[in-house]
């Protein structure tokens, strides 16, 4: 098997970065890297990636970041074909780099600073830190988005309690709501609820949970959505609401429903 790359997250690229040798290549837009990059981060494109594979020291390490941690996993791929020995790939990207806990900040655990074993040990097995609540790995995932994807209530619940963030978004403006409606948990829905999520959070397409679920074709999430007080109104970017984007009757009729007694109701009227 040929040389590889390294995926990293925040923590693990802080302490390259301590290192007077590394490389730091930003492959974002020239725009967006001059409105913020990593001190010492060389914006590099395909226009000028030539140069630096010429110029570079190959026995150096090199971090790549982009935005949120896909097209730098490409262009390590590239430096690793071109005899960089030493390539990483930040995951979650700049904005899990920029939005990182302070390094002065301690680890957020549970109130005895160690968490159970067994939660420990899931967050291993997922790629966290085992003390790290509210830690990332691809696509800022943390542990509570991670756990209501794959739908494992106890841990949700465990997460919850030791006061993992409600309001974490992931790379595309997601929470950990999203997810659970991804993996239609409905058990972890009213987990997320009760306590505290925002219903209504919008990704970065201005998309709410029940658009997704309307487009998505379910209707059972649709309907423990409502059931949690999930607004109907709200639109995407291009102006479309959950009702525009259902795709079978079953959940056409659940919205129609909805937005109907939402435009009936006494609220509405005032």
């Amino acid at each position: 098997m040929g040389a590889s790359y390294n995926r990293i997250g925040h923590p693990q690229a802080d302490e390259l970065l301590r290192r007077s040798d590394v490389q730091v290549l930003d492959v974002r837009d020239a725009e967006s890297y001059l409105k913020g990059h990593i001190d010492g981060a060389q914006n590099i494109s395909t226009r000028n990636l030539g140069g630096f594979i010429g110029g570079g020291n190959k026995d150096a390490p090199v971090l790549v970041y982009c935005y949120h941690g896909n097209s730098s996993q490409e262009y390590a791929k590239i430096l690793v074909q071109f005899g960089f020995t030493d390539v990483s790939s930040l995951d979650g990207g700049y904005e899990a780099w920029r939005n990182r806990p302070p390094a002065s900040a301690p680890a957020e655990t549970a109130s005895n600073d160690v968490l159970d074993p067994a939660l420990q040990q899931w967050l291993t097995a997922h790629g966290f830190g085992p003390n790290d609540l509210n830690g990332v790995i691809w696509n800022n995932t943390t542990p509570l988005m991670k756990a209501s994807h794959v739908g494992d209530a106890a841990v949700v619940r465990q997460l919850i309690a030791a006061g993992a963030r409600l309001d974490a978004r992931n790379g595309d403006g997601g929470n950990a709501l999203w997810l659970a409606c991804v993996g239609s948990h409905l058990d972890i829905i009213d987990i997320l609820a009760d306590a505290g999520v925002d219903i209504d959070n919008r990704n970065d397409n201005g998309a709410t949970c029940l658009m997704y679920a309307a487009s998505s074709g379910k209707p059972d999430v649709i309907a423990r959505l409502l059931a949690r007080g999930a607004d109907t109104r709200y639109e995407t970017l291009d102006g479309f609401s959950a009702l525009d984007l259902c795709s079978t009757i079953e959940c056409l009729t659940l919205l129609r429903r909805a937005t109907k007694a939402a435009r009936n109701s006494p609220a509405a009227a005032q």
